[in-house]
């Protein structure tokens, strides 16, 4: 959690001295996302200690909603800072693999539920570029992923990411856009690599 922490805070300074330096001009976007990776725990200690059992498999692939928000402050028409935050929830049932003898009172139910929950802070230059009521744009951003098991399992562990991505904003009226967006984004929870496609789509407010 201190690891977390530490990664957050300089993501957010960071983003705080970077926005110091820029004009008063940008967007706040807003919207729903789905995420797909694998996010659930390869330890399930301390809800299933090696002498009872394992989840079979260890962990899984899902699809989870969630939520993104971020703030673009530009340097220049065509060139800004991100910072982005995003949120999502899934779970999945596993299989419980038990050691001990069949029918013995220390042996869990099959299958167990595991509720995951993955964070990304993520800050980075993006290039967009308006033609007519379109902006299509394109961004790298680099920060911090947490993820957060929970139920029949509990783990957590918080490594660097890496977010490739971009997509397109589409002009409703003056000062509000429509924005859809893809990125692949890339942690190394439990000590091993992880990518996700995030898609997100939702209200894009100019300034």
């Amino acid at each position: 959690m201190r690891t977390f922490a530490g990664i957050a805070l300089v993501v957010f300074l960071s983003a705080g001295a970077a926005f110091a330096q820029i004009p008063t001009s940008g967007n706040i976007f807003v919207g729903y996302s789905y995420s797909g990776g694998d996010v659930f725990s390869t330890n399930c200690s301390p809800a299933c200690p090696p002498v009872i059992g394992a989840f079979v498999p260890p962990s899984h692939s899902v699809g989870s909603n969630g939520w993104e928000g971020s703030l673009e402050g530009k340097f220049l028409p065509w060139i800004g800072v991100v910072i982005d935050v995003s949120r999502h929830y899934g779970s999945h049932s596993f299989d419980f693999l038990c050691v001990l003898p069949a029918g013995s009172p220390q042996c869990p139910a099959s299958p167990q539920k595991i509720d995951s929950t993955l964070s990304t802070y993520l800050i980075g230059p993006r290039v967009s570029v308006p033609i007519k009521r379109f902006t299509p744009f394109a961004h790298l951003l680099f920060g911090a992923g947490h993820v957060k098991d929970s139920g029949a399992a509990s783990n957590s562990d918080t490594s660097l990411a890496t977010a490739v991505g971009g997509g397109i904003d589409y002009r409703l009226i003056h000062g509000i856009a429509w924005r859809v967006q893809g990125d692949e984004i890339h942690t190394r929870f439990f000590g091993g690599g992880q990518d996700h496609f995030r898609f997100s789509t939702g209200i894009d407010f100019r300034f």
